[in-house]
């Protein structure tokens, strides 16, 4: 994948609009948490393309603050525009641990954090609990794969880092499928309690390669 950056002697030399570049990579929405319960993405609402536009799609969680000390990030999926979150899905994850007191560093499979035929709200970012001191957030990404097909099922994947609560670093990486042959239309992301505090989310749809 590639994002293109124009220049003067790349603009000048451009006849029609037509014989532009744009790139494997399209950024489709940001959105800015504020105090926000939740963050949505819907096909269709607020310049939102989550169809089949793209067969791929990515999000970026940058500095995601929660206003609850000890919370996860989440997400869940809609297959009725946002109306419902609560796709069945069934997920697997994995975790890494290292405090900044250098004790008790591991790697495991996170059984408290995998989901079997659950219509939960699936946690996307480390396996640990973000903390929220000013210094504290946590940070990731999630790739979804044709969410507007009607034969398959929609596999994500998921990776991410979080700062605990109690100052350990913790990334993680968290896969699993929306088990729904409808279309998933809109995914919305939120803390398991409390506000999103501050930070960004950017979605950018991926063409084929």
């Amino acid at each position: 994948m590639a994002l293109v950056k124009y220049n003067n002697n790349s603009i000048s030399a451009i006849t029609a609009a037509s014989s532009l570049t744009s790139g494997a990579m399209t950024l489709i929405k940001e959105q800015t948490a504020s105090a926000s319960a939740t963050i949505s993405f819907v096909d269709g609402a607020s310049d939102v393309v989550l169809d089949s536009t793209y067969p791929i799609y990515l999000f970026k969680f940058i500095g995601i603050h929660p206003a609850t000390d000890a919370t996860i990030f989440q997400m869940n999926g809609s297959i009725d525009a946002g109306s419902n979150y609560n796709v069945t899905k069934t997920t697997t994850a994995f975790y890494m641990i290292h405090r900044e007191s250098e004790t008790s560093p591991a790697l495991s499979y996170d059984t408290g954090s995998d989901l079997a035929q659950s219509t939960a709200f699936s946690r996307i970012v480390g396996a640990g609990n973000t903390g929220n001191d000013n210094d504290q957030c946590c940070v990731g990404e999630m790739w979804l794969f044709n969410p507007s097909s009607t034969t398959f099922v929609k596999h994500f994947i998921s990776v991410g880092d979080t700062v605990g609560s109690s100052d350990y670093d913790m990334p993680g990486y968290i896969a699993g499928y929306f088990n729904d042959t409808n279309d998933v239309d809109a995914i919305q992301f939120k803390m398991n309690s409390g506000n999103i505090d501050a930070g960004t989310i950017k979605l950018y749809g991926i063409k084929d390669s």
